[in-house]
């Protein structure tokens, strides 16, 4: 008699996907690029290069929960200065601000910029603000000197440990005075201009926040 052979019959069952489409909404002065996990899922259409370049961006992307929102925030710098309109009768410290507002495919709100992210500058300039006046502004000479570092290793994933970053600054519109876009999005009431902890000398900022 031949011995009984049992059949093991393998099923396949196909991995569920939990991503969800979320909607988002950037304002920015000047520029911005938006990261989920890591991954560019926006930017900025106009290029930082581009002087007075403010406006709003609106987008959809997927992720599944939790995960997280880095963004990347520049103001327009000439150079390591931090001024703008070097040489001319206009020459100044530029002035940042961001705000963001996220929105699952049913509308409802998810998260907002407000002081719950947080947010680490990565270049400030000028450290002192009589660099605004100086004839031959030299980047890193007297007045005019910087600090820079680069974006830490991992800093928009969830495995990175921002224990130590700050939360962000929020400020109103009357200190920001958004232009150009802001008005053409309607901001949950909840929503904030948030950036680094000076609007002037903080240029750029990567601020983060987790979505459960």
């Amino acid at each position: 008699m031949k011995p009984f052979l049992a059949a093991t019959l393998a099923i396949c069952i196909p991995a569920v996907s939990l991503a969800e489409t979320f909607s988002a909404d950037v304002w920015a002065d000047n520029w911005f690029e938006m990261r989920i996990n890591g991954e560019i899922v926006a930017q900025d259409s106009v290029p930082i290069t581009t002087k007075r370049s403010f406006n709003a961006e609106s987008f959809e992307f997927e992720a599944e929960r939790p995960f997280v929102i880095g963004l990347v925030a520049m103001d327009f710098k000439e150079n390591d200065t931090g001024l703008e309109y070097i040489g001319t009768g206009r020459q100044q410290m530029g002035d940042g601000g961001l705000i963001a507002q996220i929105r699952n495919a049913a509308g409802d709100t998810v998260v907002v910029s407000d002081a719950a992210w947080q947010c680490l500058v990565v270049h400030t300039a000028p450290l002192d603000a009589a660099c605004e006046d100086a004839a031959d502004p030299v980047a890193g000479v007297g007045a005019c000197d910087f600090e820079a570092a680069e974006a830490p290793a991992g800093w928009d994933t969830a495995d990175f440990d921002a224990t130590d970053w700050p939360q962000a600054d929020v400020y109103t519109e009357a200190q920001v005075d958004p232009k150009m876009g802001y008005d053409e999005i309607t901001w949950s009431d909840d929503a904030a201009l948030i950036w680094g902890p000076d609007l002037e000398q903080s240029n750029t900022v990567l601020c983060r926040v987790t979505v459960d």
